[in-house]
């Protein structure tokens, strides 16, 4: 009896050991499991593992790391219990900047995130939402930077700082309308190109100056001045004229233009020019009958006279006259240069002849100043201040 109960309390020992071996064993094997929180790009699950490294935990998982990934937990690092590793994943995004393709790699999360990575200015355009999720952004994003541009409208200057890519969109913008005729130059420091087409693209630092041009064409009748031919008469008495034929003005059909730059009116442009009614000359008959003499004395005293009636008092210039035979002669009224024109006021011989100035003296640098003008008088009255054209026109008489 005393060895059978011996034999069971051995037997109970034995199955008592075992158990607390099991319950060791299994006390020991939850005792090394850890409870870690994996996150990749936001998304998290919560694992259980006995790994000892982070590295092993990733591989238990399947989780493969690009070299351009982010973790928040270096690979090699042990594993503790209630850890949380956060994986962010390379995104290669391609993006058009200032229309420069290239590809960006970065691990932000959204289109909010790149943008703070490029580290773009104030005022950039971005053609996705910032909330977009990079990961699911399937075509190029397109990124426009300001740029700082001078704006010159009928020469007022305007600092501009414009997304526009084109100089058509920054008028848009701008609310500037643009005619058909307006011309449009950019110049970037000292280069200037003209007369571009608005689709020509936007730089930092550019001038776009925008000329308003106005084009106006016109149908005008304008008089054409008849010219005065002198003939010599020996029946008529010297110093005498007679008009034999009279004059008349021509008429010349015209077509003109005219342009007009930021409101300042250019010179008329002849298109077209057609002679509808010819002019008619002129004719004067100059007597050069000689009076008869009856003694030389009379002769003498007769050319002595005559002489003298070559030569007028000098009388009065106007300031006028003055001006444009200083502009003319630089004031000479007796300069004979043997160019073919005489005088203050630079008479040719026939239109000396033509305005009676042969009745002061053959030539007009013989004459006085008062007696050119006198001549000069008739002269501007047929045909005006145009017979004078470069020095009325700079003395602003036409």
């Amino acid at each position: 009896m005393t060895h059978l109960l011996k034999n069971r309390w051995a037997k109970y020992l034995v199955q008592a050991l075992a158990v607390a071996l099991v319950i060791a064993g299994t006390v020991f094997y939850i005792a090394g499991q850890k409870s870690i929180t994996i996150s990749v790009d936001g998304e998290s699950q919560v694992v259980t593992t006995r790994a000892a490294t982070v590295a092993s935990v990733l591989e238990q998982q399947e989780i493969t790391l690009d070299p351009r990934d982010e973790i928040s937990v270096a690979p090699d690092a042990p594993v503790v219990d209630a850890q949380n590793i956060e994986i962010k994943r390379n995104k290669s995004v391609q993006v058009n900047l200032d229309g420069t393709e290239r590809v960006v790699h970065t691990t932000g999360m959204t289109v909010a995130d790149l943008v703070e990575e490029l580290d773009l200015e104030k005022g950039t355009e971005v053609s996705l939402d910032e909330t977009q999720n990079l990961a699911a952004v399937s075509s190029d994003i397109q990124i426009i930077t300001p740029k700082a541009v001078t704006l010159v409208v009928e020469k007022k200057k305007t600092k501009v700082s414009t997304t526009a890519q084109t100089v058509k969109e920054l008028l848009a913008d701008e609310e500037i309308s643009l005619g058909d005729d307006d011309e449009i130059n950019v110049k970037v420091e000292d280069d200037t190109e003209k007369n571009v087409e608005s689709n020509v693209k936007i730089a930092d630092g550019q001038q776009v100056e925008v000329i308003k041009v106005s084009i106006k064409t016109w149908d005008e009748t304008r008089a054409i001045d008849f010219e005065t031919e002198k003939v010599d008469d020996k029946s008529l008495a010297k110093g005498k004229t007679k008009v034999e034929t009279k004059g008349e003005k021509g008429e010349r059909e015209l077509t003109l233009r005219q342009e007009t730059r930021n409101g300042k009116k250019g010179e008329e442009e002849v298109l077209k020019a057609k002679v509808t009614k010819k002019p008619v000359v002129e004719v004067i008959k100059v007597g050069t009958k000689e009076e008869e003499k009856k003694e030389k004395e009379e002769s003498k005293d007769s050319s002595s006279s005559s002489s003298k009636s070559t030569k007028a008092p000098t009388g009065s210039v106007s300031a006028t006259w003055a001006a444009l035979a200083k502009c003319e002669s630089g004031g000479n009224w007796s300069i004979n240069t043997g160019n073919g024109y005489y005088g203050g006021l630079q008479f040719s011989a026939s239109s000396w002849r033509a305005v009676g100035g042969t009745q002061y003296a053959p030539l007009p640098h013989q004459a006085t100043p008062a007696q050119q003008v006198a001549a000069a008088e008739k002269l501007r009255a047929n045909g005006g201040w145009g017979h004078w054209p470069a020095c009325s026109s700079k003395l602003g008489l036409r």
